[in-house]
C-alpha cells in the first residue's frame, strides 16, 4: 500500500468519530484503531512482500514495578568463588552439608560448585550459623554470586 494512501487512512480515523478500521485485500492488510485520541496503526503484507509487518504502541506502556528484594538477615555473604553449577550435597542422594541454622566452624564445607567438571568445596570463612541459603540446588552460579549468610 501507498504510504500516502496509508497516511490518508490514518487522518481519517483521527478525525472521525470512528474507533476501528480495518482493510483487508489480496495481498496487504490495515488495521488502524483509535484509543483515546491515540491512533495505533497495523500494517501487514503478505509473506511475498517487501515491506515487513509493523506495529505503533495502542497507549503508554504502564509503568512496571519490580518486586521488592526480600529483605536479607543480618550476617555475612558467602560468595562464590567461581561461575558453576550450585549442589548442596556430596551427591545426589546425600544430606546437604548444611540447613538453615546449623552451626559452621570457619573451614566447614557448605556446599560444592561444579565448575568444569571438577567439584570444588566452598568452605564457611568464618564461625556462625547458618541464617539464610540464597540458591537453589542444581542452579547456576555466578562469580561473586552470594550463596549464604551466615551470622
Amino acid at each position: 500500500m501507498d504510504l500516502r494512501k496509508l497516511k490518508k487512512l490514518i487522518d481519517l480515523v483521527e478525525e472521525s468519530s470512528i474507533t476501528e478500521l480495518e482493510i483487508n485485500d489480496a495481498e496487504e492488510k490495515v488495521r488502524i484503531v483509535k484509543h483515546g485520541g491515540m491512533v495505533s496503526h497495523h500494517y501487514a503484507m503478505s509473506p511475498l512482500g517487501s515491506v515487513p509487518v509493523t506495529a505503533a504502541p495502542t497507549a503508554p506502556a504502564a509503568a512496571v514495578v519490580a518486586p521488592a528484594e526480600p529483605e536479607l538477615p543480618e550476617g555475612d555473604a558467602v560468595k562464590a568463588p567461581m561461575v558453576g553449577t550450585f549442589y548442596r550435597a556430596p551427591s545426589p542422594g546425600a544430606e546437604p552439608y548444611v540447613e538453615v541454622g546449623s552451626a559452621v566452624k570457619a573451614g566447614d564445607t557448605l556446599c560444592i560448585i561444579e565448575a568444569m567438571k571438577l567439584l570444588n568445596e566452598i568452605e564457611a570463612e568464618r564461625s556462625g550459623t547458618v541464617k539464610a541459603i540464597l540458591v537453589e540446588n542444581g542452579q547456576p552460579v555466578e562469580f561473586g554470586e552470594a550463596l549464604f549468610i551466615v551470622g
